[in-house]
């Protein structure tokens, strides 16, 4: 949070010295007579940027959504693991609950916080791929409960195909030409408007800081939300604290 207030504080920063150079080196009144021609210029530049901003806000919080989604559906995933684990024979059950235990804890205690430091955990899917031979064990220990185990294979692979998917969001981040466009249209749109002749200063100096404040806010959230698992804003693991709560509460029945 403190980087993002010193981000914005220092492109507003800019944006104001950049003001105070141009006034220093050409008068108003002589810039003013092109404000029609820095008008219309200004007026190109501004209508492609908002289109870059919006599509770029809307893509990465819709990615923020997915990831937020699929964090439920993963941790419903395990939670329906343990519960149909219960059907199994004694030694499959105890087997299975316990990997759906150690998933969960994992998720909470070593691959969230891991995910906020921007690291992706190793060997993760050992868990997985454990519940996958303890299912096959059951299988063949006992055909007249292959209608539990059919079932609790279908939740495995779902909850493999959404951890794939949480893993693949934590590592996506926009490509560095889209930041480089997003902050080269930014740094152009302040300095275009500040080219304009303005008699007032003072309105001038307001109208820049107005301007660079809105669009270093905007390449700020951008970013945040680009980053769904760490940063001010990131999806929060209360899926996993429920399926938590959960198990241990269906463990002492």
């Amino acid at each position: 949070m403190l980087s993002d207030v010193l981000i914005i504080a220092g492109s507003v920063l800019a944006a104001v010295a950049f003001l105070l150079l141009v006034t220093r080196a050409s008068e108003a009144h002589f810039r003013k007579e092109s404000n029609d021609f820095t008008g219309a210029v200004v007026a190109v530049i501004g209508t492609t940027y908002a289109v870059i901003l919006a599509f770029m806000l809307s893509g990465v919080w819709n990615l923020f959504q997915q990831a937020q989604v699929n964090e439920e559906q993963e941790a419903n995933d395990v939670i329906n693991v343990f519960r149909i684990g219960a059907q199994l024979p004694d030694a499959d059950r105890i087997a299975m609950q316990g990997l759906a235990r150690d998933y969960v804890e994992r998720a909470l205690n070593v691959e969230w916080p891991a995910f906020e430091r921007g690291e992706i955990p190793p060997d993760g899917i050992s868990i997985i791929r454990n519940m996958w031979n303890v299912a096959g064990q059951a299988e063949a220990h006992s055909r007249s409960d292959e209608a539990v185990v059919s079932q609790l294979m279908t939740e495995i692979s779902k909850l493999t195909g959404h951890r794939r998917t949480r893993i693949t969001h934590a590592k996506e981040s926009l490509p560095p030409i889209l930041w480089l466009v997003l902050i080269a249209g930014g740094v152009i749109t302040v300095a275009a408007a500040c080219l304009f002749g303005v008699a007032n200063f003072r309105f001038h100096l307001l109208q820049v800081l107005v301007l660079s404040f809105l669009l270093s806010l905007v390449l700020v959230a951008i970013a945040d939300i680009d980053q769904p698992y760490r940063g001010a804003v990131k999806v929060d693991p209360e899926g996993f604290r429920y399926a938590q709560q959960t198990i241990a509460a269906e463990s002492t029945r």
